[in-house]
């Protein structure tokens, strides 16, 4: 019987670089709206969710009949796991280890410019001014990673080679770490902040981690440190971080998630001080979609032949863990 699989958020081959590549033994079917997944749902084996974003398979979900595994093009999957799906026998993988390396990269990259006073530097050659100022390194500075996943550890690798000492966060306390030595948990994020230059949020969004970056941290970071958080924007309390850094209790933060996004026009926190707003792209490079379809495309092999399915999700817990 030949295998079914729609295609959500994409309406050609054009969109999904490389899928052609499964066209030969593969009925593929494109569902760029919710009426035509409605449509083509109800004969489908396998879904592959191209806009991570969407919500439209929840309002379908009824047609689902013949479905049994969703490969879902993002590391988080908390638009994808309403309850019916959750309670359902589907299978759940995700993009797990795609944008690892360059979301580590713009971490780095905001410590750079916040460590070498680029944004000044930028602001100076604009109004022509020669200013000579020191700057700080990141050798021997502090940092602590709030969630160990595939990509806390990419960003903890990064940050040691050069020089940076690392410490983490993650679910459960364990030794040995490969890259933090010891894991603490949430528990001691107050006290391990304090001690830190950096604290850097790379939480998935579940239940446990819904605002933990809040008054308590931001009271209890030095006043010389600084928040990044490139994971999830409802582990942020954002009121608590603006106040934080008018009231300068912080030096300085970096944002590319929201508890809104797009982050709407008139948010205060687009004129907060110190406060830097990228869009949500701090994974995205240039090929990425490619690289998408290749983790796919290796994954339909193992569904075909039956072995077990890379980057399955935890659908209880919301995220994948090493295979």
């Amino acid at each position: 019987m030949t295998l079914k699989l729609l295609v959500q958020g994409a309406a050609s081959f054009d969109e999904v670089p490389g899928l052609d590549a499964a066209a030969g033994d593969t009925d593929i079917r494109f569902a760029p709206d919710e009426d035509s997944l409605a449509k083509a749902l109800p004969d489908a084996d396998v879904l592959l969710g191209w806009n991570f974003r969407g919500r439209a398979l929840e309002n379908c979900w009824e047609l689902a009949d013949r479905l049994r595994w969703i490969h879902w093009c993002g590391a988080g999957v908390n638009a994808l796991l309403f309850p019916k799906l959750v309670e359902s026998d589907v299978a759940v993988t995700n993009a797990r280890g795609i944008f690892d390396r360059a979301m580590s990269e713009t971490v780095l990259g905001y410590m750079l410019v916040e460590a070498k006073g680029l944004r000044k530097s930028w602001d100076l050659q604009r109004q022509r001014q020669w200013e000579h100022r020191l700057s700080d390194r990141l050798r021997g500075q502090r940092a602590l990673v709030v969630g160990v996943g595939s990509i806390g550890h990419e960003v903890g690798d990064l940050l040691r080679a050069v020089g940076v000492e690392v410490r983490g966060i993650g679910r459960s306390q364990r030794a040995a770490d490969p890259v933090f030595g010891q894991v603490h948990t949430l528990a001691d994020l107050p006290s391990l902040a304090r001690e830190a230059d950096w604290v850097i949020g790379v939480l998935p969004s579940t239940a446990e981690t819904r605002g933990v970056f809040n008054h308590e941290l931001f009271a209890a970071m030095s006043p010389g440190a600084r928040f990044i958080n490139v994971g999830r924007g409802d582990a942020q309390d954002e009121d608590a971080l603006r106040d934080a850094l008018e009231k300068e209790l912080i030096a300085g933060a970096m944002l590319d998630v929201f508890q809104e996004e797009p982050l709407p026009a008139e948010s205060p926190l687009w004129d907060t001080p110190n406060l830097v707003i990228t869009p949500h792209n701090s994974g995205d490079y240039r090929g990425f979609e490619a690289d998408l379809v290749t983790l796919f495309l290796d994954n339909l092999a193992r569904y075909r032949t039956g072995e077990p399915l890379a980057n399955r999700v935890d659908k209880q817990r919301g995220y994948s863990a090493p295979d």
